[in-house]
């Protein structure tokens, strides 16, 4: 049975609660976006994008209607960022808006993905995709950034025991720290039914590291080849496995029995944690 695309929800149907979510913490500066009655234009987004620059061309980015008109050129998405310092934005549109928003909150590893695809379309051409080009592409919508310190849970988790995960995470609260980077899941998030599941790509710092110093750190890990050339890189994690993040995380059925809890695949293993370094501008 092919799988139904998911249609977010009408604007006017999303309630002040859904936003409460843990997954929309890191864009709480942004909340006014999301929770206005009216769509931001993309003259608002550029309001709140006046200083933001691409780290890799540096050029200052904005965001530009997609329409007709924009796309007659043929440009290639990313080619367009890369090139103009120009991000397409539909209007009336979450998954975008969503986009927007992780462009104005983690520019850095936005241009790091930006930049790692458009040096494989050079190699390849854009009617190709390389296996580093589907990594980039699943972290951009479905990936969540992991710092974690604890080995325990992190071995639960590569087992995919996940009862005994979550037992772990709430006896330690401090042993991940959990960012929603993926816009798609976002957009997922928008309904409350729905049971999330995030491409998760993981580095090992301490719980004292503050957030910016270890994203930035992964940012530059992807910028210079080190992560995400494959696909298999990126392991499950159900957010509802996370204390506070479902309201059934410490039912024990719930974490057994659940659709998104699934069992290790056979012959499945998982790279390490990337080690944490001080990004070039900390140091």
């Amino acid at each position: 049975m092919a799988k139904r695309r998911f249609i977010a929800p009408d604007r006017r149907a999303v309630t002040e609660a859904v936003f409460q979510h843990p997954a929309f913490a890191p864009y709480a500066e942004y909340g006014d976006l999301l929770r206005a009655g009216e769509w931001p234009s993309v003259a608002m987004l550029n309001v709140r994008a006046q200083g933001l620059r691409h780290a890799h061309t540096q050029g200052p980015m904005r965001f530009v209607q997609q329409d007709s008109e924009l796309l007659a050129d043929g440009m290639h998405y990313e080619d367009r960022i890369y090139a103009h310092s120009e991000i397409p934005t539909r209007a009336m549109n979450w998954h975008d808006l969503l986009n927007a928003l992780i462009w104005l909150r983690w520019s850095r590893m936005k241009s790091a993905l930006n930049r790692r695809q458009v040096d494989d379309i050079v190699k390849v051409g854009p009617r190709q995709r390389t296996r580093g080009q589907c990594a980039l592409t699943h972290f951009d919508e479905a990936g969540v950034a992991v710092r974690i310190n604890d080995d325990i849970a992190l071995a639960h988790w590569d087992a995919h025991e996940w009862p005994l995960l979550a037992r772990r995470l709430q006896a330690n609260p401090v042993a991940c720290e959990v960012i929603v980077f993926g816009h798609a899941v976002l957009e997922h998030a928008l309904d409350p039914s729905r049971l999330l599941v995030g491409k998760a790509l993981l580095m090992r710092a301490e719980a004292r590291t503050p957030t910016e110093d270890w994203m930035a750190s992964i940012a530059e890990r992807i910028a210079c080849g080190d992560a995400l050339n494959d696909p298999l890189e990126l392991r499950p994690l159900p957010l509802a496995v996370l204390p506070g993040w479902h309201a059934q995380s410490t039912e024990e059925a719930f974490l057994h029995t659940a659709p998104c809890f699934q069992p290790l695949r056979e012959g499945r293993c998982y790279p390490s944690p990337l080690p944490f370094t001080a990004a070039l501008s900390e140091r």
